[in-house]
């Protein structure tokens, strides 16, 4: 039972730059992605500005068309199944969610990654504390696949905070009436997860559970 103190009943996380630290290897494979459907390579200096940029801006930097976004999101998917190894959690997640859960707290995921892959990262034990997973979702589709969850879910949307690091992230929590929790350390700067107002900003993973009221626990893998 949610504890009555907590203002959210729900969290819903991103996957990719929120839970997972996937950035290092997205970088990895662009290029070889770039190379088989024929769109330009990120040179390094651009990171940084791409990092400032949304999803359709991202494409025309580079100049993919976005009739060839499913295909190069599904061989992106695919490689990473293949060297799932190279992705791990940021550190404290998993103390993080465990957290959470202890407290009261009902977890979800929605992400344009696979379930397979999110669940391969998680680990057994973070992946059992997730009650809805919504995955596949496309670049522009999150706000779908968010309705849905909030309607499965039975909870109240002032009772559920969307946490991610893409604008594309705060942009479906905005459209579905959701409150939005930028976190500083994904794929996306900071100021321009700023610019879309969220009502809450995370410093630190073990920032989360600290902003929402509540007390840090160990994952029982950590004890």
């Amino acid at each position: 039972m949610t504890l009555p103190n907590l203002k959210y009943e729900l969290l819903i996380f991103d996957f990719d730059g929120t839970l997972a630290d996937s950035f290092e290897f997205f970088i990895a494979v662009f290029d070889r992605l770039a190379d088989r459907h024929g769109f330009r390579r990120i040179a390094g200096e651009d990171i940084n500005v791409l990092r400032g940029y949304d999803a359709r801006q991202i494409m025309k930097h580079v100049g993919i068309p976005l009739w060839k976004v499913p295909d190069v999101a599904h061989e992106f998917k695919a490689l990473m199944a293949k060297e799932i190894s190279r992705v791990a959690l940021f550190e404290g997640v998993s103390d993080m969610l465990h957290s959470l859960v202890a407290q009261g707290v009902r977890l979800a995921v929605l992400t344009s990654n696979s379930e397979s892959n999110v669940k391969a990262v998680l680990g057994p034990s973070n992946a059992a504390l997730i009650g809805q997973y919504e995955c596949g979702a496309a670049l522009f589709g999150k706000r779908s696949k968010l309705r849905r969850l909030v309607s499965a879910s039975g909870i109240a949307r002032h009772r559920i905070l969307c946490i991610g690091d893409e604008t594309r992230d705060a942009e479906a929590a905005r459209a579905e009436g959701i409150a939005f929790g930028a976190v500083s350390w994904g794929y996306t700067r900071l100021d321009a997860l700023q610019a879309k107002s969220p009502e809450l900003v995370f410093s630190s993973v073990s920032d989360i559970p600290h902003q929402l009221g509540m007390h840090s626990i160990q994952s029982p893998e950590a004890r």
